[in-house]
């Protein structure tokens, strides 16, 4: 390779670089956020931007994310949960449970969306529903309900049920459909909203001609997402 030819090879594989730092520091950042919801208002920008340090904070404490996922927290955290926003749009007054909501997720993403909504957090582990109040009240956030508890074992019932694949899905149908309201006030009606990954053709075998499956690189371009997906149960 000769003078001329190193120059030019260099100062490609420079600006590829370059590119690659600034896509790296997107993932990293609210930026990730923003590039997809870019109409969010002041103070959403702002509890979104204090999500990282909270949850550094208490991951510290009490370990609800994994190491590798705290350092990518707004893409492999908030922007999975946030698939749900690029749905539906919740209208006010809704009321969504979280169930199997670990650390806050896909919940607390998703009350910062949508402040009007009310969103009730479950999970069946005391330490995880300790993280969500803490952050919860550190961001604000007046839409929360958090309750160590089975979902299985709460009275009210509720428009949606979202979560992120915490147990195979005809058992986490079985589990909560009860707690669904028949009153429907959205532009999809009442149902299971389930975030999950890799291959569960067998998992829905049964629910075949009854759930709606989406793409999440739908709406989202980053490599993480390739095998994500919505399955959404109308109920």
């Amino acid at each position: 390779m000769n003078r001329n030819s190193f120059g030019r090879y260099f100062k490609k594989r420079t600006k590829e670089l370059a590119l690659l730092a600034v896509e790296t520091y997107t993932y990293l950042t609210v930026d990730v956020i923003l590039k997809y919801f870019p109409a969010l208002q002041n103070s959403q920008i702002e509890q979104f931007k204090k999500i990282e340090g909270l949850y550094a904070e208490w991951n510290s404490k009490i370990n609800v994310i994994s190491r590798q996922d705290i350092n990518e927290l707004y893409l492999r955290h908030v922007l999975h949960s946030l698939a749900i926003a690029k749905l539906v749009r919740f209208t006010n007054g809704t009321k969504i449970i979280d169930v199997g909501c670990g650390g806050g997720f896909p919940g607390i993403p998703l009350a910062i969306m949508f402040p009007e909504t009310h969103f009730t957090l479950v999970d069946s582990i005391g330490k995880k529903i300790k993280v969500v109040n803490e952050v919860a009240n550190a961001l604000g956030l007046k839409n929360i309900t958090a309750l160590h508890e089975r979902a299985e074992n709460l009275p009210e019932k509720f428009d949606f049920i979202v979560s992120r694949a915490v147990t195979a899905f005809p058992d986490f149908v079985k589990m909560t459909r009860k707690l669904i309201s028949e009153k429907h006030s959205n532009a999809i009606p009442n149902g299971i909203i389930y975030l999950k990954g890799g291959d569960f053709s067998e998992e829905i075998a049964s629910f075949k001609k009854t759930i709606e499956i989406t793409e999440i690189p739908t709406y989202f371009d980053e490599p993480f997402f390739e095998t994500k997906k919505i399955i959404y149960l109308p109920l």
